[in-house]
């Protein structure tokens, strides 16, 4: 009886936790697909803050799930299990998957993966996953923002941010967003954005406050955390919603009385979107799909791309985001 051994790939390895430089290309088995699943040749993927904490040993990938970092992929499909029904090789799809996307293939559940609209390339739509699935929940899903409503949306230049300030305008809201410089507001302002506060110099409460005519707002999307609490809670409006996504300002709050929450009825959402079950994700991505894909062809949606890199020189890559001076997403293409 002849033993199939199985096939290898490329991918990028972390040698050790640490800075870039511990990331090199490095050979690895294969991923197969199992019976829901669907094999994808990675064209394209993208950089997250999730990917330089992994690198740095501070945020493993789930139990049971790929080591290699990388949580957006788009390329093609080149295999399918054998329950797949909803999708054809050859067919260019995207997705989020939750690690494996810095490598030749990876495997994909097939209700996580859409479909990459015909005007778009693999490098855009590689950068729309992780950060409109992750800004779609925190708008949409839990935001419930409505048309004529104001959103705040801190660091809006960001992937999350840039994808939250179009969602945001397309349901008719007005935004607000901070960012660390003249050169990023502007850049969020092309996007749609109704007011910029640069965080560095000025006190986005009392903007917020003075844009409002003192009514706040109805929707705070958040990846500050601690040091931003207590100017969040004074900008909430009567009945606004808080979602937390990060916490790049710290995690403790010296003092919170929770009576200054009850006098604005508010809700406070956290949600780390790597770590939710699959069934969770995949009724993400189905109301993403729909409310989404039809204006990403329209061109009402688009992916905003800061920068592309060759995976080779992925350390660059994540330079520039440890940098913080990226305006959108940085790229990797897989050549």
């Amino acid at each position: 009886m002849q033993i199939k051994t199985k096939e290898s790939m490329h991918a990028i390895i972390v040698d050790q936790p640490g800075g870039p430089e511990q990331m090199r290309i490095g050979e690895v088995t294969r991923p197969e697909p199992r019976s829901h699943e669907l094999l994808v040749k990675i064209s394209a993927t993208s950089l997250n803050r999730a990917d330089i904490l992994q690198r740095e040993g501070h945020y493993p990938p789930p139990p049971g799930e790929s080591e290699i970092l990388g949580l957006d992929i788009a390329g093609i499909v080149v295999g399918k299990g054998d329950d797949v029904l909803s999708w054809e090789e050859g067919e260019r799809v995207m997705a989020l998957v939750p690690g494996g996307g810095y490598a030749e293939y990876v495997t994909v559940p097939e209700q996580m993966a859409l479909p990459v609209p015909p005007n778009l390339t693999f490098e855009e739509a590689a950068s729309i996953p992780e950060a409109f699935l992750t800004a779609f929940q925190a708008v949409v899903w839990y935001g419930q923002l409505k048309k004529g409503e104001t959103v705040l949306i801190h660091a809006g230049a960001s992937g999350v941010g840039t994808a939250a300030i179009q969602l945001a305008k397309s349901i008719g809201a007005r935004v607000v967003i901070t960012a660390g410089s003249e050169e990023k507001i502007k850049f969020c302002e092309t996007l749609g954005a109704d007011l910029g506060v640069n965080y560095k110099t000025d006190d986005f409460k009392s903007r917020l406050a003075e844009f409002t005519q003192s009514h706040g707002a109805d929707v705070i999307v958040d990846f500050i955390g601690a040091s931003y609490w207590d100017q969040n809670l004074s900008s909430l409006a009567l009945d606004g919603r808080m979602i937390i996504l990060a916490m790049l300002g710290g995690s403790e709050v010296g003092h919170f009385n929770i009576r200054d929450l009850f006098k604005k009825r508010g809700q406070v959402t956290t949600s780390a979107l790597r770590s939710r079950s699959l069934d969770y994700k995949e009724k993400l991505t189905r109301d993403f799909g729909t409310y989404a894909l039809p204006r990403f062809s329209a061109g009402t949606l688009k992916p905003v791309i800061d920068s592309v890199y060759s995976w080779k020189n992925v350390a660059d890559a994540h330079r520039r985001m440890e940098a913080n001076t990226n305006k959108g997403k940085i790229v990797l293409v897989i050549d």
